[in-house]
């Protein structure tokens, strides 16, 4: 049984993982930290939480790495860009194992960190000795493993197979990515207040959002011809889920059979990736609350484009879910332990 801390425990991808944990046959909590609410009880400040006996001594802890490090076999960061950067040093240095939910480590490169996250990349020197693994292509080969982001884990899912096997024309990708409320985490803004965003729909950081650039990252390690995607984002009047819809033209000689036999060879040996059948396409309601990611996909021989419709939940598979499933490949666990779930119907 693996013993493991959560940094950032109130936020919305921490409480998840609480929640994803508490059914995992070979993880248990035994320490959380936070920034805020230091010393209280976990169920005092969750009353939800009040019938799970294993959480009544839990309280919210001041951040020691010595006490993780002593205590914990892994330790996840859940907390928003910047914090980890601060906060991750000593257990790069003493190679201890870490999921982190950030951003902070998803870029290699210090400028590119810079440019899109506003900030100063003062973890410079430590970015190489982080893997940035969408779990479901990748494993894990360094200690410190740095969690997709949620767009990102989307967007990527729906296109491996097309760059992975040349299948469209690389200058023709447009891509609309919509999600729920939570992703914008629990820190109230103007665009998150309930009267802008009930019955609202409104896209924000066009051009500018920081999941671009780890996209664009991994699609060149597929596909070295990859050029700049058209990539927007909206938010819409749900608690959870990303709903991407992707638009591009075939390459010359490839057919929509093609296309379809490469996603279901892509995918069908991966369980929390599912190809839908016969022109159905994914809605919310299919992944809520779950790990898998559902595709569906469709084209128009009039205009000669391809549909990729891709739905996730982002609190679980675009975080806390494949968060646990990079920990799982991280000690070997079964993949789906702990994330084996019926959607919530």
């Amino acid at each position: 049984m693996k013993k493991i801390a959560i940094i950032g425990i109130s936020g919305y991808s921490g409480l998840e993982l609480l929640r994803l944990l508490h059914s995992h046959p070979d993880a248990e909590i035994v320490n959380v930290y936070g920034t805020s609410n230091i010393g209280a009880k976990l169920t005092d400040l969750f009353p939800k939480l009040l019938n799970f006996p294993k959480y009544a001594t839990l309280t919210i802890k001041t951040f020691s790495s010595d006490e993780i490090m002593t205590t914990a076999d892994l330790v996840f960061f859940a907390t928003p860009a910047g914090i980890a950067a601060e906060l991750a040093a000593d257990f790069i240095a003493a190679d201890f194992p870490v999921v982190d939910l950030s951003g902070d480590f998803r870029l290699q490169n210090p400028a590119q960190y810079e440019k899109w996250y506003k900030k100063s990349a003062v973890h410079k020197n430590l970015l190489s000795k982080a893997d940035y693994v969408l779990a479901d292509f990748d494993r894990p080969t360094q200690a410190y493993v740095s969690n997709p982001g949620c767009y990102a884990t989307a967007t990527l899912l729906s296109l491996a197979p097309l760059y992975q096997a040349n299948l469209i024309q690389l200058d023709s990708v447009i891509i609309d990515a919509k999600s729920g409320l939570s992703g914008a985490g629990k820190n109230l803004t103007d665009s998150s207040h309930y009267v802008n965003a009930n019955e609202n729909v409104s896209l924000y950081k066009l051009n500018q959002h920081q999941h671009i650039p780890e996209i664009f990252n991994k699609l060149i390690s597929w596909n070295t011809n990859a050029k700049p995607i058209q990539f927007s984002t909206s938010l819409i009047p749900v608690n959870r889920g990303i709903f991407v819809s992707t638009y591009a033209k075939l390459a010359e000689g490839i057919t929509f059979s093609d296309v379809v036999a490469a996603y279901h060879q892509t995918y069908d040996d991966k369980y929390f990736v599912r190809v839908l059948n016969d022109g159905l396409l994914p809605d919310l309601h299919s992944v809520v609350g779950t790990n898998f990611t559902d595709i569906g996909l469709g084209y128009n021989e009039l205009t000669h484009t391809l549909t990729v419709v891709t739905v996730i939940d982002n609190l679980v598979k675009g975080a806390a879910g494949q968060a646990i499933q990079n920990m799982n490949h991280f000690f070997g666990f079964d993949e789906k332990a702990g994330l084996d779930l019926v959607p919530i119907l």
